[in-house]
Parts: C-alpha cells; sequence; structure tokens
C-alpha cells in the first residue's frame, strides 16, 4: 500500500502558521531529520514495486514526530501549517533527492530506488524500518 505519504502527512495538514512558529519549527534538526525520513521512505515504496509500507510503524514514527513537536510547545495547528507550506514541501523535496543521489540513487530511477531500499531495510536504519520487503 501507498500510504507513508498519507500517514506521515495526516498528522501534519492545517492551515495559519505565524512566522515565529515557522522558524522555530524550521530550526529543529531531529524533527526535520525525522520528517527527512518519512520522506525518503515514502518516495521509495512508491516508486519501487518490491517495496511496500510498514504501516503502523509509519504512524507511530509520524505521532512521534508530532508529539515532539508538541512537547517543545508547538501547536497542531503550527504543525500542520508547517509540514504542509509549499516552501518547506520544495526544501523537503530538495533535501530528499540530495539524500538519495548521496546513497547512489535518483528520484527519477524506480530501479536504483529499490537498490536504495533493499539496503535500508537490510541496515535497519531508520529509513528501513518503516519499510518492508514484498
Amino acid at each position: 500500500m501507498r500510504m507513508i505519504k498519507p500517514l506521515v502527512l495526516a498528522t501534519a495538514f492545517g492551515v495559519g502558521l505565524s512566522t515565529a512558529a515557522s522558524a522555530g519549527l524550521k530550526e529543529e534538526k531531529d524533527l526535520n531529520d525525522g520528517l527527512l525520513v518519512a520522506a525518503v521512505a515514502e518516495k521509495i515504496q512508491r516508486e519501487c514495486r518490491t517495496i511496500g509500507a510498514r504501516m503502523f510503524k509509519a504512524r507511530k514514527f509520524a505521532n512521534t514526530l508530532k508529539d515532539q513537536a508538541e512537547s517543545r510547545g508547538y501547536t497542531m495547528a503550527e504543525i500542520e501549517a508547517y509540514v504542509d507550506d509549499s516552501d518547506e514541501k520544495r526544501a523537503m523535496r530538495e533535501r530528499r533527492n540530495a539524500y538519495m543521489k548521496s546513497k547512489g540513487a535518483s528520484n527519477l530511477d524506480p530501479d536504483s530506488l529499490c537498490v536504495l531500499g533493499h539496503a535500508e531495510i537490510k541496515k535497519n536504519s531508520q529509513i528501513g524500518q518503516l519499510l518492508r520487503a514484498k
């Protein structure tokens, strides 16, 4: 199933982000690294027919990120608006593509994404934990 993105983003859709919250969330390195993990995993499972999503792990991972942001004082509306912001989405796609390129994969080449995905699964990395071989 191609559901990592909906599950991750289900915790992150909304409206009304203040500039302070946007700047604050942008500086939360660990949260943004978590969003990068989800973005890479989502792209791999969407493009690679031999890899699927681990739905419950993806949901738990997304909820953990949301809970961490809320524990730092961000409101759900701020979190949702940050993740839904078009500039932030573009920046995350660039980070995702740079990560994949650094690992020898291309966002335009499903075969290379499969190789990367299977390597992440084998390493049991954070990305690999959100994926499963079919």
